[in-house]
């Protein structure tokens, strides 16, 4: 028995680097099909930091889209005719349909909706920040559209692109519809710019407040970001948070002169060095505030979403008893095969089509 320690040791030893063999194998696998922009399936090998890694993305993305309701919905009942307010409809409704395709993505990873949800209620993972602010007037909707939707589509087009699969599909059809968003909501501010004097002061108050929460939507600088360069090296993401809120101020410079429009930033310039437009510093220590929950409607925003997951249990309770149910007749009586006996000694797959009268005329 002296020897049996240093056999079980010598074993345990060899165990232990046939395993770290096997990890660095398929994690080699892994880093090979990321840089040949190939696609990572569910039921491949991936590195538990990428698992988790989208898994918080996804979670925070999908949880931005179903509290984004919020702000918009308020306004449905307030739509100043019938087209404006069907236009809103469907769009809320888009944004209903976005959180349920990018839940079912993270399922894919092994995590339950129910789970991701609970996280939401009691803090644990975040929303964007751009929701806990408020929606004063009917232009606010179509500053939304315009500057959080454009925002949005900048952010996530690189996306449908992204090296995990489920997520860069279902990117696909969200970019698809938040295109028709954005431009629902440039198409309202514009009607309201060339509208009445009070019309367009309306419009330019809400493109006032929602301009500089719109370019912290991209996240904080790269050089204070925790997460960009390593979700860029494994091509989560595409672009740096910096280089995408660069793009956007941009495209948006042109659309405002088109919409008579003036972006609240004194510092907005054209940089022909650069090839680019200079802005104004942004105000991220009120960024980190509204993170931390104290934005103007943090608590609003997520006291409503709790209410309205308990207000909706038994909807989720009906809809999982009738799936029981669907389920239990779907299954066959015990004792029953395809091949049993009609009593003619063929099996009842084989009975001829017709009434029941000219099966038995047949059989007499």
């Amino acid at each position: 028995m002296a020897t049996a320690a240093p056999h079980h040791t010598a074993r345990a030893q060899a165990d232990g680097q046939d395993e770290a063999a096997h990890a660095a194998a398929y994690e080699a696998v892994f880093d090979a099909a990321v840089a040949a922009d190939e696609r990572i399936e569910p039921r491949d090998w991936m590195p538990d930091a990428y698992r988790s890694t989208l898994v918080r993305q996804i979670a925070q993305h999908a949880h931005s889209e179903i509290i984004g309701m919020q702000p918009e919905a308020n306004w449905i009942t307030r739509a100043p005719s019938l087209r404006r307010k069907a236009i809103l409809m469907a769009k809320v409704q888009d944004e209903a349909g976005h959180g349920l395709y990018l839940y079912s993505a993270a399922e894919t990873l092994g995590t339950g909706r129910d789970e991701l949800l609970d996280k939401l209620h009691t803090g644990r993972q975040k929303y964007s920040s751009i929701f806990n602010y408020p929606t004063l007037t009917w232009a606010d909707v179509g500053a939304i559209g315009w500057l959080v939707d454009g925002a949005a589509i900048t952010n996530q087009v690189p996306l449908c692109r992204c090296s995990y699969g489920p997520y860069a599909r279902a990117m696909v059809r969200i970019c698809k519809e938040e295109s028709f968003h954005q431009r629902q909501g440039y198409e309202l501010l514009l009607a309201l710019s060339r509208g009445t004097p009070e019309q367009h002061e309306m419009a330019q108050d809400a493109v006032n407040r929602w301009w500089w929460p719109s370019l912290m939507m991209f996240g904080p600088p790269d050089d204070e970001s925790s997460h960009s360069a390593q979700s860029m090296a494994w091509k989560i993401k595409r672009h740096s948070n910096d280089e995408l809120r660069q793009r956007f101020v941009d495209i948006c410079v042109p659309q405002a002169e088109s919409l008579g429009l003036t972006l609240p930033d004194p510092d907005l310039v054209w940089n022909e060095e650069r090839g680019h437009h200079d802005f104004g510093a942004i105000d991220w220590t009120e960024f980190r505030e509204v993170l931390k929950g104290n934005g103007p409607c943090n608590e609003q925003r997520i006291t409503q979403r709790r209410r309205a997951h308990d207000e909706g249990a038994w909807v989720r309770e009906a809809a999982a008893a009738y799936a029981e149910k669907q389920a239990t007749r779907a299954e066959p009586p015990a004792g029953h095969t395809d091949q049993q006996s009609n009593g003619t000694g063929s099996p009842q797959g084989d009975e001829p089509a017709g009434t029941a009268d000219e099966h038995a005329e047949a059989r007499a």
